[in-house]
């Protein structure tokens, strides 16, 4: 039977993608308040307690409703830190995976080994804890590499290289640098794939996958897929890339081992999934990248923005172990697009603190989803951060979706010049 109707939900984070959360969770019928910690500058009902103050969120879940409440992570920072595991052990309920089958995210070298023993097809790879070894290995190698910094910097920390040099350049940023922190503690140096990449996210309670619909992300800072990696500039719903023979393919090679390896290993995975996939552009086969351990950001965004089901009612089943008896999730026929409009300079340095100018109403089918902002004094909207809001707007198609989107974000302006996005967000999706 399923649990009594919790009527109190709370976001942990404070990005797009929490926002996008607690915009769909509250419109369930079943959800009497939505609270965000900490919240930013477009969210409702913010709690002054940081994602990664883990015992104060606990106290916090355990004062609402006589701690029947439900809280859904957002960021990897969280999950990395055992959040689920301090919540489990107080009786209270989370979506989100415990610590150790976090890793799957928050270590690399992990994924990567984790995915060779559960036979997930991905690029040939090899791992290291010594800057040395790892430069003498690029130099053996006659191909464009990978360098990834083992653990979490913010979706910065894949370098793609073209030459042997810009490889070791990799490792000495990494590694010597420290340009990432700890997180450089050792490199995974992997074999470069060529393809489409789409974002393939799913629902988990243990045992069942439940997938969302397909998305793209744009990963590079420019126009064109140019530049340094940043935590993504947009992305869009669906992925016309997975038609409904890859999606069995993800499903059946990708998604149901990972639940059967954390089963096999007795860490169970509650929580989203999301794995980034290549999409071979010889064989059509999909290939591994990555693997998250909470919804993506910002594919969140468009994936909300589409969903026509309960959200709540599928979080709620999933974290009873009951997600095998629900039906699929419904979505809406749109294409939806999320433009990222990013402080200038980002993913380097950038100003804060700067009034956005230009949000309202842009209409049903544009929705302004807050990240990097904050309220100053006066109780104004300002800047707090590198990607500052995330712009999604739906379409009959990818063309609607895409005028919706960049008519709301040509609008929005902060500072003298002070805002960046990209011009060619969904453009593989434009009929």
């Amino acid at each position: 039977m399923p649990a009594a109707a919790t009527t109190t939900v709370i976001v942990i984070g404070s990005g797009g993608r929490e926002h996008a959360l607690g915009w769909k969770l509250a419109q369930s019928p079943r959800v009497k308040k939505v609270y965000f910690a900490p919240g930013n500058g477009g969210t409702f009902e913010n709690v002054d307690i940081k994602q990664n103050e883990i015992e104060k969120l606990v106290e916090f879940a355990k004062r609402q409703d006589k701690g029947d409440c439900l809280a859904v992570v957002g960021p990897e920072e969280s999950l990395s830190l055992g959040i689920a595991d301090a919540f489990a052990k107080e009786g209270l309920r989370l979506f989100g995976p415990k610590k150790q089958a976090a890793m799957l995210e928050t270590s690399k070298v992990f994924a990567k080994e984790f995915m060779q023993k559960a036979g997930i097809p991905t690029a040939a790879f090899a791992t290291f804890s010594d800057a040395q070894k790892a430069k003498d290995y690029i130099a053996g190698q006659n191909k464009p590499l990978v360098v990834k910094a083992d653990g979490l910097a913010a979706g910065k920390g894949v370098i793609m290289c073209d030459s042997t040099q810009q490889a070791i350049e990799a490792v000495d940023k990494i590694m010597i640098a420290k340009e990432f922190g700890a997180a450089g503690g050792k490199v995974v140096i992997e074999e470069r794939l060529v393809g489409e990449e789409a974002s393939f996210i799913a629902l988990c309670d243990g045992k069942t996958i439940m997938p969302l619909a397909s998305s793209q992300d744009h990963k590079r800072v420019f126009d064109g897929d140019r530049g340094p990696n940043t935590g993504g500039m947009g992305a869009y719903s669906p992925a016309p890339v997975v038609d409904k023979a890859l999606h069995e393919k993800i499903v059946k090679r990708v998604m149901e081992p990972v639940l059967k390896e954390m089963n096999a290993r007795g860490t169970p995975f509650t929580g989203f999934l999301y794995a980034g996939i290549m999409v071979d552009e010889k064989t059509g086969e999909p290939y591994v990248l990555e693997f998250n351990t909470r919804m993506g950001d910002p594919e969140c965004q468009p994936i909300m923005m589409r969903m026509k089901s309960d959200l709540y009612e599928y979080i709620d089943a999933a974290v009873d172990g009951r997600l095998g008896s629900m039906p699929p999730i419904e979505w809406h026929d749109r294409t939806a697009v999320c433009v990222i409009m990013a402080s200038r300079g980002y993913p380097g340095a950038y100003k804060k603190g700067e009034v956005i100018e230009g949000l309202g109403d842009f209409g049903p089918d544009t929705t302004v989803f807050h990240a990097g902002t904050a309220k100053d004094a006066q109780g104004r909207i300002v800047t707090n951060g590198g990607r500052v809001l995330g712009v999604t707007a739906t379409g009959k198609d990818a063309r609607c979706a895409i005028e919706n989107a960049y008519s709301a974000v040509r609008k929005i302006r902060w500072g003298e010049n002070g805002h960046y996005y990209r011009t060619d967000i969904a453009r593989r999706a434009r009929p």
